[in-house]
């Protein structure tokens, strides 16, 4: 059975840094897009950052410049340094990995960010 872990949440001050990290264990192969979601209370999740198999990585317009993911795929890992944090920021963030057939969730690491 495979899982996700998320660490690295925490209380911050804004224009902090904190780095997100994700590890996937049990079997799992061939993985496509991994991603970073995140879901603030009373709003939506949404994507915030993926990094697809070749590389190429796509951004939220509202962390552009401030975030950067990244992924190990020796490892089966995939992070998210996350700098210049802003209380807006402040959200529950989910490690997301995709295959061809299914769609892996992390349980979620809870990054606050204070004014």
């Amino acid at each position: 059975q495979v899982q996700l872990v998320e660490s690295g949440g925490d209380l911050v001050q804004a224009g902090g840094s904190l780095r997100l990290s994700c590890a996937a264990s049990g079997s799992i192969f061939n993985i496509g897009a991994m991603g970073w979601y995140r879901q603030a209370p009373g709003k939506e999740r949404e994507l915030v950052a993926a990094i697809f198999s070749g590389g190429g990585t796509n951004y939220a317009d509202s962390v552009k410049g401030r975030f950067t993911i990244s992924r190990d795929n020796r490892k089966v890992m995939v992070y998210l340094q996350m700098n210049s944090l802003k209380p807006e920021d402040t959200a529950v963030y989910y490690c997301n990995m995709q295959t061809q057939y299914m769609n892996y969730w992390g349980k979620g690491t809870l990054v606050t960010v204070s004014s």
